[in-house]
This record gives C-alpha cells, structure tokens and sequence, in this order.
C-alpha cells in the first residue's frame, strides 16, 4: 500500500549499543541476586554461631517431630537446652510450642512438656503452646499467649541454622527476642548436613522476607 514503509533498520552501531545495555542489565541483576543471597547465607551462618543469652521473661522451644508422646532426636536436643536455660536462672518459665498432624495423640508442644516435667522441671513452669504447624504460625501464637500473660522478652532454643528467622519471625509478632541455639542433635553433627541446612534457611529467609509467609514444613520446627 502506498505511504506505508518498512521502518529503517538500526545503524549497526545503536544496535551494538543497545546490545551492551541489554548485557550490563542481566549481568547487574545477576550480581545483585548474588550478593542477596551471599549475604543472607551469611547472616544465617553469623547468628547460628552465636548465643545470645540473657535474663528472659520466658524459654521458647521451636517443636520439631514427636513420635506417640516422645520428642525425635532433634527436639529431644532443643528441649535439654531449654531445660539448662532454665535450671540457670535465664528465665522462670520455658514455653513449648508445636501443633500436631491428623491423628497425632499428642501435639509437640505437650509431647515438649511431658519430657522436660519427666525431667524435673516444675508443671507449674512449662506451657504448652499447640498451635501452628510451622515456625511462624507458632510464635504468633506465643505472641499472643505472652500479651494474655503480660510477658515480653524470650530466648529462643532451636537449631543453630534456623536462628536467625525463628528470631526474625518473633520479633515481627511482637516479642522481644534472642536466640540461644543448641548445640547437640543430628542437625550440627556433620559438614555436609550443616551446609545443607544453610541453604534452605537461606532460601526460607528470603521467602519469608518478600512473602511475609513460612515455608510449611508441617510440624518440622524448620517451616
């Protein structure tokens, strides 16, 4: 048709132009990826390596697997911690938390309960907190069961590779909060199983960070 012409094509210098820009883009998004995730492995490994102790108003545990009742391996390791947190005066209360699975007889939080009362802790200073099937629904529920009961401050007890977003997640309910993680258990006993667990934290964090929502792990304490 008459009046209609093909667009001229670029000069092979813009188009070359162009093309760097195009490049410089992806490369400059690419380093910014690389330097977020770097640097959030980082501060997953930094606050794993350290305990925050202090005076508390309470110990929390993170619930992670039980099986009939009886604390797995890995929450068996939280809960002595928790329980030497308390026998040194960090705080007069220890709160267990962690729901339970269709059919479970018991929810982590009182399976937590019943093996640090075994122990010798007073009934009268463990509460289970149920509620939440992974770390952040849990500790919105501490929150709130801590503004029911007028209590503030508490040391959280989990894994050290999980510390940083358990306190993350407890600070944005509401609490004032430091980590305490333990040191024994299967999740610090090899290289290769300590790597592994920095890489999700890493991914879980970043998740957390843009959605404001928890990797469900149903009940694995790491969600």
């Amino acid at each position: 048709m008459r009046g209609l012409q093909a667009p001229a094509p670029l000069p092979v210098a813009e188009r070359g132009r162009r093309g760097r820009w195009v490049v410089r883009l992806l490369v400059g998004g690419l380093l910014i990826g690389v330097v977020i995730l770097g640097g959030t492995a980082f501060r997953v490994w930094q606050v794993a390596r350290v305990d925050d102790r202090r005076p508390v108003d309470a110990v929390v545990v993170l619930g992670a697997a039980q099986y009939d009742g009886d604390p797995s391996s890995i929450f068996a390791a939280r809960l002595q911690h928790a329980e030497a947190l308390y026998k040194d005066g960090l705080a007069p209360r220890i709160i267990t938390t962690g729901g339970g699975r269709p059919g479970d007889v018991y929810t982590e939080a009182e399976a937590g309960r019943r093996f640090l009362i075994d122990r010798g802790v007073p009934a009268k200073d463990v509460i289970a907190v149920g509620v939440g099937s992974d770390t952040l629904r849990s500790l919105q529920a501490v929150a709130a069961r801590a503004e029911q009961d007028g209590w503030h401050s508490a040391e959280i007890v989990s894994d050290p590779w999980h510390s940083l977003r358990a306190r993350t997640m407890a600070r944005d309910s509401g609490l004032t909060a430091w980590t305490s993680p333990t040191r024994t258990g299967p999740v610090v006993q090899t290289r290769e199983t300590q790597f592994r667990y920095i890489v999700r934290e890493t991914g879980a964090l970043l998740y957390y960070r843009l959605t404001h929502a928890s990797v469900d792990t149903e009940t694995s304490g790491l969600g």
